[in-house]
């Protein structure tokens, strides 16, 4: 698997790494007796990407991992927790989430089910949902599938905008949203605003004017959905690159539904990663090879519109780097659960059990262009997930099964 392009820290400030050989505070809290640790270093134990090492120890000193190796040899320190022989993987990376939002989509997804296509104009139900809620029931539903999440093993979030549609609306489920994440996306472009259905031009120019300069602030990301039925390429190019401009870095939903644009179109414009990538051509796929943008894939969205599943063999044989992520909605992927995302992406889209995993922790931090989570090692952010297992695997062995036993975030035990 690609092990992923060049990242950069989140904006807070990452602690110089302490070597995994220099002494350890006593006051450091030592997890070991570890069956299997999985650090996503290849420098470490069996030298795979995944940087396995059995009977395993790690140490935590505040809100950083520093010192990880054989159990064994784990320095002394005051707080030792026994692992008691489980699994224990870096904290899952969600790169791809849409938790502002309000009501559900319960007869959408009947209908669907019923035998009716998925079509991106669905959105419109949420929209009006979302504008007729106030502030606190927003926030409490973020709150809510985040907590739902981290239960889960998720321990860094994306989330964004796109469910107001309009200035205030926008701004708002943006400022809302930072209050839970640093990772927070300007999504005024998910589809044309009823408000403007008649006039898209018309809404371009207020989501990359007034919406955009009333957005800006509260984001680090900003998105659009390049797709038939939202936003055409030169459409999608408008917004991104208005969004450049106001120092917001690009991402882009992308060959979601049909073959277009927006896959090139990221890679030209350097975005952080593709979002979707289900349909795809050569030339789609070369681009992203030859590119430093993640394809992230999101398998619950083909699972919940019974669409084809991205073919994730070919982009990582072609050497993509490739992330898995929840799409967490309410309309076409209302999942958080991002260990079931891993056992589709082994089922249903012909992934590695070690492929899906990376894919789903280092893959989503290269997605977020962030060095300091999806892996553990010195240095990194002490984000951790024990499992009731003895190996990663069994997340796609045993789908359905609530395997995660203990969650560490920030070096802090959560749940």
């Amino acid at each position: 698997m690609n092990t992923g392009p060049a990242a950069t820290n989140s904006p807070a400030a990452t602690p110089a790494p302490t070597s995994a050989n220099s002494a350890v505070a006593t006051t450091a809290t030592a997890i070991v007796n570890i069956a299997s640790l999985v650090t996503n270093d290849p420098s470490l134990g069996d030298g795979t990407p995944l940087g396995l090492i059995q009977d395993a120890a790690v140490v935590i000193d505040g809100d950083r991992v520093v010192w990880v190796g054989e159990s064994s040899k784990a320095p002394a320190t005051d707080n030792r927790v026994d692992a008691a022989g489980r699994a224990v993987i870096p904290g899952f990376v969600d790169s791809h989430s849409h938790l502002v939002f309000a009501g559900d989509r319960t007869a959408e997804f009947h209908a669907r089910m019923s035998g009716q296509p998925y079509k991106a104009g669905g959105i419109r139900t949420t929209v009006a949902a979302t504008r007729a809620a106030t502030d606190a029931e927003l926030s409490a539903n973020v709150a809510h599938y985040m907590a739902e999440a981290l239960r889960q093993g998720t321990t860094t979030f994306e989330t964004k905008s796109g469910y107001g549609l309009t200035v205030e609306d926008e701004a708002r489920a943006l400022r809302i949203a930072a209050e839970h994440t640093d990772e927070v996306t300007y999504l005024g472009a998910h589809i044309v605003s009823p408000d403007y259905a008649d006039d898209p031009a018309a809404y371009v120019d207020l989501v990359t004017g007034p919406m955009l300069d009333a957005c800006a602030p509260h984001a680090r990301w900003i998105d659009v959905f390049c797709e038939k039925g939202a936003f055409d390429g030169d459409q999608a190019r408008a917004i991104l690159t208005a969004g450049q401009a106001k120092g917001l870095a690009p991402r882009i939903h992308a060959n979601q539904l049909s073959y277009g644009p927006g896959v090139q179109l990221a890679v030209e414009l350097g975005a952080a990663s593709a979002d979707h990538c289900t349909h795809l051509t050569d030339t789609d796929v070369d681009a992203l090879a030859s590119g430093d943008t993640v394809a992230t894939l999101l398998p619950g969205a083909e699972f919940s519109t019974r669409a084809q599943w991205p073919d994730a063999r070919r982009l990582v044989d072609a050497g993509v780097t490739v992330a898995l992520s929840t799409d967490c909605n309410p309309g076409s992927s209302f999942t958080s659960s991002v260990p079931f995302c891993v056992a589709l992406a082994v089922r249903d889209m012909r992934m590695t059990p070690d492929e899906a995993l990376w894919s789903a922790t280092a893959g989503g931090a290269a997605a977020l262009r962030r060095t300091d989570i999806g892996r553990i090692a010195v240095g990194a952010r002490a984000d951790l997930v024990l499992l009731d297992a003895p190996s990663h695997v069994h997340l796609a062995y045993r789908p359905g099964v609530p395997l995660v036993a203990q969650v560490w975030r920030t070096g802090v035990r959560v749940a």
